[in-house]
C-alpha cells in the first residue's frame, strides 16, 4: 500500500511537556507551621521544628554547593543544584498529596460514624480504636510529615536562589510520544512489518 504523499510544508509541532511540583504546589498540600502545630497538639504527636528543618537543609545544599564549586562550572553547577532542588519539592508535593488524600479517607470514616444507623462504623472493640479514630491519626502522622518535608524544599529552594542568583522553577521536561501507550507503540511495530 502506498503512502500519502507528504506536504512540503511541515506543520508545527506541539511539544508536551510534564510539568515538574512547584513550591506553590507544594505550600497549598502541605501544612504551614501554624497547621503543622496544632495538629501535634491535638493529636499529642511530637512538634516539628519547622525552622531547624528548613535551616538545615538550606545549610546542607550551601555546603554540598561548596565543595562541588572547583569541580563543576556555573551552568552545571545550576544544572545539579536544578535537579537536586526538583527532587526535595517532589518529594513534598508527593507526601502532601498523600496527606490531603488521608484527611478526605479521615473526614468521611468520621462522618459515618456519626450516623448512629450504620453497624460497621461503631466504635471497635473495649481497648481498640475506631475506623475512624485510627484514620484521623494515620491523618496527622502523615500531616507532620508533610510539613516536615515541605521545610526541607523551602530550605533547599532557599539555597538554591543563594547560590544561583535566580528563583528556582521547576524543569518541565517533553512527554515522549505522548498519547503512546506500549501496546500501541508494539502494534506499530508489528503493523510495519507488513510494509
Amino acid at each position: 500500500m502506498a503512502k500519502p504523499p507528504t506536504s512540503p510544508r511541515q506543520s508545527a509541532r506541539v511539544v508536551a511537556l510534564r510539568k515538574g511540583a512547584t513550591l506553590e504546589m507544594v505550600r497549598l498540600t502541605c501544612p504551614d507551621s501554624a497547621q503543622a502545630l496544632k495538629i501535634a497538639e491535638s493529636f499529642g504527636t511530637a512538634i516539628v521544628d519547622s525552622d531547624g528543618i528548613r535551616d538545615l537543609h538550606e545549610r546542607l545544599i550551601s555546603e554540598t554547593a561548596d565543595a562541588l564549586s572547583d569541580g563543576l562550572g556555573e551552568k552545571a553547577m545550576q544544572i545539579h543544584l536544578q535537579r537536586i532542588v526538583g527532587a526535595f519539592v517532589g518529594s513534598a508535593h508527593g507526601a502532601g498529596q498523600f496527606y490531603s488524600r488521608a484527611v478526605t479517607e479521615a473526614r468521611d470514616a468520621t462522618a459515618k460514624a456519626a450516623n448512629d444507623a450504620r453497624d460497621e462504623d461503631l466504635d471497635g472493640p473495649v481497648g481498640y480504636d475506631s475506623a475512624a479514630q485510627r484514620r484521623r491519626e494515620f491523618a496527622a502522622d502523615m500531616g507532620v510529615q508533610a510539613h516536615a518535608l515541605r521545610m526541607a524544599a523551602e530550605g533547599a529552594v532557599a539555597a538554591y536562589k543563594h547560590i544561583v542568583g535566580e528563583t528556582w522553577k521547576p524543569f518541565d521536561r517533553p512527554v515522549e510520544n505522548p498519547g503512546h501507550s506500549l501496546d500501541r507503540k508494539a502494534a506499530e511495530a508489528q503493523i510495519s512489518a507488513f510494509d
